[in-house]
């Protein structure tokens, strides 16, 4: 059915109140405001406000940012030699089994600190450069990231 200005109605819901359109339609005048004085007139809006300001001055602020993406969970070398056994394959799942990261999802980076001695595959982790060379020196293989 095509649109005509027969056919428009009115939107649904709540209308705001129209203030200040004349004495006819009930809000006119004053505008629901009263009388005379600072509250009455425009640009003035939440004078209760105004004394909040030494208060919130004083109220104690959380410094820094938090980022709701979160961070990579970080595993040394080092933790996967004692906590795989040799051929093992390393996976964010397998890492979060072990409790060596907290949390999958926002992923897992494999860094080249400390020693490792047994030949591991790593797949799914991010891996830095020292860390990749580590690994396969020894033996293992890394997987690109999935």
């Amino acid at each position: 059915m095509p649109l005509s200005l027969h056919t428009m109605s009115p939107k649904k819901g709540k209308t705001k109140k129209r203030v200040g359109r004349g004495l006819g339609s009930g809000r006119g005048a004053k505008s629901g405001r009263g009388q005379k004085g600072q509250k009455s007139r425009s640009g003035v809006s939440g004078l209760k406000r105004l004394g909040m300001r030494r208060m919130m001055l004083a109220t104690p602020k959380k410094r820094g940012f938090n980022s709701p993406n979160g961070q990579k969970g970080v595993v040394n070398l080092s933790d996967l030699d004692t906590n795989f056994n040799a051929q093992a394959i390393v996976t964010p799942s397998s890492l979060k089994g072990k409790k060596l990261i907290d949390s999958v999802k926002p992923g897992v980076k494999i860094l080249g600190q400390g020693k490792i001695t047994k030949p591991l595959t790593i797949k799914g982790c991010s891996v830095s450069k020292s860390a990749a060379e580590k690994i396969i020196a020894v033996g293992g293989s890394v997987h690109a990231e999935a």
